[in-house]
Order: C-alpha cells, then sequence, then structure tokens
C-alpha cells in the first residue's frame, strides 16, 4: 500500500456513492488497475467485491492471503483454491445480500476476462448487469497530490529509459534488443511494470520484433511507459537512422511544431478537438495529413492509456480538459513509409497551463 488508508477509504466511499446513484447495489471490480486504485496494490487475477454500503471483500487464490494483507488495507479477505469456488463465492453474496443489479467494469484489460462475465450470467439470469466503467474513471480522472507524486518520479525513471535508447538505437540491432536493454535499465531504477514499444518499421506502438533489424535510412520510433507505485508516464522519441529522406526531415520539422503547439495550447477549459484541429491544420500545411493518425493526447495514470482516451474514443474529443488530469501527448504519430516520427511527453494540467513531466 503506497499511500495512506483513508485515500483508498475516501475512494471506495466515494464510488458507493456513485453506485447508489446509479442503482447499483453491488460491484464486482475484475480489471486490475481499478483493483489496485481501490485495495492499494497490484495483485495477479484480481476480484473485488464493492457493496453499497460497508467494507469491501478481496478474493486471492489460496495461501495468497497472508502477504495480500501485508500490501492493502483491506481486512476482509477471503480465499478460493479454483474458479469454481470464486464463482460459488461471488454468486452466495449475491443471493445473500438480495442484490438484484450488479456493476461490473466492462474494459479490455489483463485479468479481465469477458469469459468471467459469460459465467457469471449464466449463474446469475435474473441479476441486472451495470457497466461501472465510467464511473469508476470519472474518480480516477483527475489526480490528487500522492498520485502527482508518483508520476513525477515515473517520469524520472522514463528519463533514464529515454538515455539508454539514445545510445542503444543503432543500425544493425534489432527492435528485441533495444527494448529489452531499455527494459533493463527501467527495473533497475525501480520501474515494476515497464512497457517499451520499438518501431523500425511503420507501426503503432508495436511489441518489439525479433527479427526485425533496424536499417540505414530508417526512422526508429520508441515509446517508453515507465511506472512507479503502480502510477505510468508515457514518452516517445524517433531517431533517424543515418541519413534519411527529405519526407522524414519534413515530418519532423511538423511534429515538433505541433509538439509546441499541443503544450502550449493544453489547458483547464479547452477542448480537445480544438486543439486537434489546429494540429491536422500544421501537417496539412507541411503536405502530412494522409500519415497523420488522429487522437493527440490521452489519460495517464495506473495504465499507460486510460481515459480520456482521444486515440480511440472519438467521444473523449469533445471532453473539455481539466486541472489535475494527467495526459500524454502528441500522441498521434505520422506513419510514413520509412517509419514512425513521434515526439510525445506527459504532462500534468495545471491552473494555466501544463507541466511536463517527463
Amino acid at each position: 500500500m503506497h499511500f495512506p488508508e483513508e485515500i483508498y477509504r475516501e475512494r471506495v466511499k466515494r464510488f458507493q456513492n456513485k453506485m447508489k446513484e446509479s442503482g447499483i447495489q453491488g460491484a464486482v471490480v475484475r480489471a486490475l488497475s481499478s483493483f489496485t486504485y481501490f485495495t492499494g496494490t497490484r495483485w495477479l487475477r484480481p476480484s473485488l467485491l464493492i457493496p453499497e454500503e460497508g467494507e469491501p471483500i478481496a478474493l486471492v487464490v489460496k495461501n495468497e492471503k497472508e502477504g495480500f494483507l501485508k500490501r492493502s488495507w483491506i481486512k476482509n479477505v477471503v480465499e478460493y483454491s479454483n474458479a469454481e469456488g470464486l464463482m460459488a463465492y461471488v454468486t452466495g453474496w449475491i443471493k445473500k445480500n438480495g442484490y438484484k443489479t450488479i456493476g461490473l467494469e466492462y474494459t479490455v484489460e489483463r485479468d479481465s476476462f469477458m469469459l468471467f462475465l459469460a459465467v457469471f450470467q449464466r449463474l446469475n439470469p435474473k441479476v441486472e448487469i451495470k457497466d461501472t466503467h465510467s464511473l469508476i474513471m470519472e474518480l480516477r480522472r483527475l489526480k490528487d497530490e500522492y498520485e502527482i507524486e508518483s508520476i513525477k518520479r515515473a517520469g524520472e525513471i522514463a528519463a533514464t529509459g529515454r538515455e539508454v535508447a539514445r545510445e542503444v538505437v543503432k543500425e544493425g540491432r534489432t527492435e528485441l534488443e533495444v527494448a529489452s536493454l531499455i527494459m533493463h535499465e527501467l527495473m533497475m531504477e525501480g520501474s515494476e511494470a515497464p512497457q517499451v514499444y520499438v518501431s523500425a518499421i511503420p507501426r503503432i506502438h508495436a511489441e518489439p520484433m525479433r527479427d526485425v533489424y533496424i536499417e540505414e535510412g530508417q526512422i526508429v520510433s520508441v515509446v517508453i511507459g515507465a511506472d512507479f507505485n503502480d502510477y505510468y508516464v508515457n514518452t516517445s522519441r524517433s531517431y533517424p537512422i543515418g541519413k534519411v529522406s527529405d519526407r522524414v526531415e519534413n515530418a519532423i520539422l511538423a511534429m515538433e511544431e505541433a509538439f509546441t503547439l499541443a503544450i502550449e495550447e493544453t489547458m483547464p477549459g479547452k477542448k480537445f478537438i480544438h486543439i486537434e484541429k489546429e494540429i491536422e491544420e500544421i501537417y496539412k500545411d507541411y503536405g502530412l495529413l494522409e500519415y497523420y493518425i488522429k487522437g493527440f493526447a490521452h489519460g495517464v495514470g495506473l495504465l499507460i492509456e486510460e481515459d480520456p482516451i482521444t486515440t480511440i474514443v472519438v467521444q473523449h474529443r469533445f471532453q473539455e480538459i481539466q486541472k489535475g488530469m494527467v495526459l500524454a501527448m502528441v500522441h498521434a504519430p505520422l506513419i510514413l513509409p520509412e517509419g514512425v516520427v513521434k515526439k510525445e511527453c506527459t504532462v500534468i494540467v495545471e491552473e494555466n497551463g501544463v507541466k511536463i513531466v517527463t
């Protein structure tokens, strides 16, 4: 547990208030990041039951209880031995309390399996299920002082990874070699679950490949996600290899201009879509609009990419920027035949603008 217990208790209380407003009697939390948000610890195969009133219950695999208790403020911990035992307990909890409406977070995340939903519906055919994703993200969208300090430290770790990247992105190396060297540095600096993407050919957020070699004339994109206390920063840079084409040089200039505009224009009260349109105009003026992937910013926190996700969810582009948001920008790359041109930093939205933490 990285923060004071009252922080986590307050999170649960605020979520319970939102549950009541939405007519949800109990919530089953299976998404790893949300489980971490409420319990204070990242835990494999997360299962957390939150009633509309009272203490939450964590479910862990047999013999994990002692270790979990040392890392979380939650004292109601139940062990199970198999999937049947887990589902039996959840179903019994619903029936015992007479719940008719249950909340589940509809999201795509590690250990948050759609299979669980199918089994849950079969075992509880008369229970109404409501999606809690938006309710939880309303809580997570604006960061508190403890989260901000963790993100700042993650930014320092990410900086060491970028230093390594500058040294190891060389002709003849594979994407996998580059990623492994950066990952090693990040872990040695205290990042427990870093993410590194290396693209030596045109791909977005690409898992590094062992048989893709860096060659002369390419531009190599390196995306680094470093975490501290489970909170991430997201930063990206592109590295020209030897002599590159005029198109690549032109794209680098355009990306620098777009990055500067995003930093200067992103502030509370503005909408993402307005800045998005200004960036589009820059790429249009440079003759690069056909290479641009929309969505210049996304949220960062317990995930390397979380709400608001203007890159994926079109509706999020029309949201208003708020003080306390932590964003990665300029996220959207220029995908050229020579590779990906990208410059991205994590920023904290403050009262009069943004502060760069990577």
